[in-house]
């Protein structure tokens, strides 16, 4: 799948769903005139049907909560969005945000003077980073970041940031789907990441929108939004209603690493230790990836896997080019086994691999 970044300006139309309450009267109790009056069954009680006034007002709620706690991030070039993570003035955002500046002008959904902020590290493996207030403005406060593990497909979401320069937007959507491995392009600013387990929703994700929030109805933080499909036959525009946001507990882990040690030391991505580069057959289509280099001690130079090797198939995935196989990695844990299927002098071969870390 191709994805683009999400920056830039330009106002759009949002519109609010609500849920409508049933307009039938459920009668719950009745019994058959036949039936004797001892052994009637139970009454069951009804179901409250939600009205669009008790979804409004959840709306509402979440956003009076959350939404100060969302800001835009201004670069000398690119415009996004950020989380305030905690009260002591740190924000995190998308690393193809900040790119490789390292001061932002922020400004918050109180205010409308811009503080400045600096970079405390950005990780492009991930497309995270975070910064720093220079002064902590009076009531900021950080967001509640939920747990990923109970993000469900169906759940009520809402994306908040600054989508073309329209700074405190709110749009809304569902959880259209989890666990996604997506890679994003190096060109144009990307970072060329390749992310899993991210959070794929149908709420609009505009360019603006990276380093914002993905909230729950329980005003949780469940994932930044980061990326947007684009779809090749209308020219590379991004595809309405798919975006993606990177979970809420990979944030968290990259996010307090930064914040505790000043960098990232303990990515949790798994990795084969090579160097490697993109080979193509007589046709000249994409045919698997050539091993440059192998790091000494490293998984595949335990396996047994050399220079001049072309690896075309991890575990059940076939291999053509890096981006597939840095997707098929994603997908693993350091320390995970896994097979790695190669070409040596003609002759395909497989080992049993314990990958190790990025």
């Amino acid at each position: 799948m191709d994805v683009s970044r999400t920056r830039a300006r330009a106002p759009r139309a949002v519109a609010l769903l609500a849920a409508l309450g049933c307009s039938a009267v459920l009668v719950t109790g009745c019994t058959s005139e036949s039936a004797p009056a001892g052994e009637r069954e139970p009454a069951t009680p009804a179901a409250v049907p939600l009205s669009s006034n008790d979804l409004q007002n959840a709306y509402q709620r979440v956003i009076k909560d959350v939404l100060p706690s969302v800001v835009q991030i201004q670069g000398t070039r690119d415009l996004g969005s950020g989380v305030v993570y905690d009260d002591n003035g740190h924000i995190v955002t998308n690393a193809h945000v900040v790119g490789d500046e390292k001061i932002f002008r922020v400004t918050t959904a109180n205010s409308e003077t811009p503080l400045t902020a600096r970079l405390v590290y950005s990780y492009p493996e991930q497309d995270l980073a975070v910064v720093k207030l220079d002064r902590i403005p009076e009531g900021l406060k950080g967001a509640r970041f939920g747990n990923s593990e109970k993000v469900e497909v169906g759940q009520i979401v809402l994306a908040m940031g600054s989508p073309l320069g329209l700074s405190s937007s709110v749009t809304q959507g569902i959880v259209s789907a989890t666990g996604r491995t997506v890679s994003e392009g190096s060109s144009g600013g990307g970072t060329g990441a390749t992310i899993a387990n991210m959070v794929q929703t149908s709420a609009a994700i505009n360019p603006g929108n990276s380093g914002g929030a993905l909230v729950n109805l329980d005003g949780e933080v469940i994932g930044i939004p980061t990326l947007a499909a684009a779809d090749p036959e209308l020219g590379g525009s991004a595809a309405p209603g798919i975006g993606f946001a990177i979970p809420a507990s990979m944030v968290k882990t990259v996010a307090d690493q930064i914040i505790k040690q000043g960098r990232v030391t303990d990515s949790g991505r798994a990795a084969l230790g090579i160097t490697a580069r993109d080979v193509v057959d007589d046709s000249f289509r994409p045919a698997g990836v050539a091993v440059v280099a192998v790091q000494p001690g490293g998984a595949a130079e335990k396996a047994g896997i050399r220079p001049g090797d072309v690896i075309t198939r991890v575990g059940d995935i076939d291999i053509t080019t890096i981006t597939s196989l840095s997707e098929a990695l994603a997908r693993d844990r350091p320390g995970g086994r896994t097979t790695v299927t190669y070409t040596r002098d003609g002759t395909e071969q497989t080992v049993t691999v314990t990958l190790g870390a990025q």
